[in-house]
């Protein structure tokens, strides 16, 4: 077979160095970017037997998100924008590291266990981020497309989450929007500025952002951006990228781990600020006082703010649709609390990753997720959607109610419903903001968090950790979990939970209670007891004050 033929040519323009083996992690592929050329042009030809298979546009996504600079990698990207199923990550896996003279026999293998028929039409996007290696990398892509005979629509710089819409309107024949970048701005900020005009007499300050495009992609799409917003809201940009490195001391991991502002931003007390991380999926908002102490708003905060509108919304509509909020493990006790007792909304914990929050979300009229990282997005079911519909048309109704559905109609248009993306989260958080007439200081007021600390203990096998219970308690090693029981009972409005890290050879553990001291306390003690128990490395961990 001819095909066969051309990725053989190709592949030794990409060859794979002997012996080196790469997981398709949560989030695709992510290591230094000298080593990822053969995984590329691989995944180029896997998009394609994908898009063969489901007889649709598959996307692929050059980046490394909130990485350092030096490194990349690639997500593919399913046909309705989601994640790419399971079954495809692991032959994702198989097909990077085949040795280059197994590399044909790997890909028949795929072949033959879908069945795919090599003479459907096969449809890739590629789009990439704005590190120095992504235009090579995303040639390596493009060439494993053609390598196999598909076509391929190379987009060029865009965010993760904008390759994510592409490929949801391809596939959805228009009906979600329009497969252009022109046509995202339109479709989000039309809906932000009819959101807008709900919100009474506001000030040019309060319509002010000041934001922190961590040196990357997102940077150069709030600047294209900016003129469809119609001065329905004043950006200030900060590590635009004409300076400084991608993701080096800036972007929204950095903000949210350090608990302090990027570097390159001048906070006024009270302004307020956001960051994007890499490539633009994940947002965490932040402030500082009038003591000068910063505060951060993380997903927790963004999933309860957006989640306590639309709950709102739906009353007012006068519409039954059932609302949930989805976290994981690491979400803060207050939020889960203030959710469940005071918002009477149902809360769901799943394991951590998107993935699973997204699966979650699905099972919901409206699912809400965020990661405490900042990566969410809000689903709405398509019966959901048609209801609202319905209702914001009927001509008949009194004003509260129609007002209602408008706003809920817009709402779903200003939300990326396929990933979570920056751009439009920011763009909803600063639309319910103005329409409820809030400060920055009064959304962090909705509940306090709960003092907290993350700590890592180096194992020689993060496998001898096994949980139940969406990560909340561990199963093995035995007496673990008694021993985090124990220590828990110590503290006020504590709680620790450990699970084995997704990436490297540590368990992850993470404490909170009813101040920091005690917080910091608890985690160093389960922290002993996991060396203890779980055959820790290195020196006992130290008590942290």
């Amino acid at each position: 077979m001819s095909e066969f033929q051309e990725v053989s040519k190709q592949s030794g323009v990409h060859p794979k160095p002997a012996g080196l083996v790469l997981q398709y992690g949560t989030a695709g592929f992510r290591t230094n970017a000298k080593l990822l050329d053969h995984i590329m042009f691989r995944m180029g030809l896997l998009a394609t037997l994908r898009s063969k298979t489901t007889k649709a546009t598959i996307g692929v996504m050059v980046t490394a998100s909130h990485n350092p600079e030096e490194d990349n990698g690639v997500k593919l990207v399913d046909p309705m924008g989601e994640m790419v199923s399971p079954t495809w990550e692991v032959y994702a896996t198989q097909l990077a590291n085949a040795e280059q003279e197994d590399l044909l026999a790997a890909l028949k293998d795929i072949i033959e266990k879908e069945a795919v028929n090599m003479s459907q039409e096969a449809k890739v996007f590629v789009g990439k981020d704005t590190r120095g290696s992504s235009a090579r990398l995303s040639q390596a892509v493009l060439d494993g497309v053609s390598a196999l005979g598909g076509h391929s629509k190379d987009y060029g710089l865009v965010t993760t989450p904008q390759l994510h819409y592409m490929v949801c309107c391809q596939n959805t024949q228009g009906k979600y929007g329009e497969a252009t970048v022109e046509g995202y701005y339109k479709k989000l900020c039309q809906a932000f500025i009819k959101l807008s005009k709900n919100a009474s007499n506001c000030t040019d300050d309060q319509k002010h952002l000041s934001v922190d495009g961590a040196n990357g992609i997102g940077a150069l799409k709030v600047r294209e951006m900016e003129s469809h917003l119609k001065k329905e809201l004043h950006i200030s940009l900060f590590n635009d990228g004409s300076e400084g490195k991608l993701n080096h001391q800036c972007g929204a991991d950095f903000v949210k781990v350090q608990q302090k502002p990027p570097t390159g931003m001048e906070i006024s007390p009270g302004e307020r600020c956001c960051s994007f991380d890499g490539d633009a999926d994940r947002i965490v908002y932040y402030y500082s006082d009038s003591e000068g102490t910063f505060h951060l708003l993380d997903g927790d905060k963004v999933a309860t703010l957006i989640s306590t509108f639309l709950k709102e919304l739906l009353t007012s509509a006068g519409l039954d649709l059932k609302i949930a909020v989805v976290q994981t493990a690491y979400a803060n006790g207050s939020s889960t609390n203030y959710l469940e007792n005071t918002m009477k909304v149902t809360v769901r914990c799943t394991k951590t990753g998107v993935k699973h929050l997204h699966h979650a979300a699905q099972e919901f009229d409206i699912g809400v997720y965020f990661e405490a990282n900042g990566h969410g997005t809000v689903l709405f079911s398509k019966a959901a959607e048609e209801k609202i519909q319905q209702l914001a048309e009927n001509s008949s109704l009194i004003d509260e109610k129609k007002r209602a559905a408008l706003l809920l109609q817009n709402t779903i248009n200003v939300i990326n419903q396929t990933v979570g993306d920056a751009i439009s989260d920011m763009l909803l958080i600063e639309a319910i903001l103005a329409i409820k007439g809030m400060t920055i200081h009064q959304w962090d007021a909705i509940y306090t968090d709960l003092p907290n600390r993350q700590l890592k203990v180096k194992v020689s096998d993060r496998r001898v950790i096994d949980t139940t219970d969406a990560e909340r308690r561990a199963v093995s090693p035995a007496g673990l979990q008694e021993a985090i029981d124990t220590l828990v009972k110590k503290y006020r409005k504590a709680r620790s939970f450990v699970r084995p890290s997704g990436t490297e050879d540590v368990v992850r553990v993470y404490a909170e209670a009813e101040t920091q001291d005690s917080a910091d306390d608890l985690a160093h003690e389960v922290s002993l007891a996991v060396y203890r128990l779980a055959g820790g490395v290195g020196g006992e961990p130290k008590p942290l004050h």
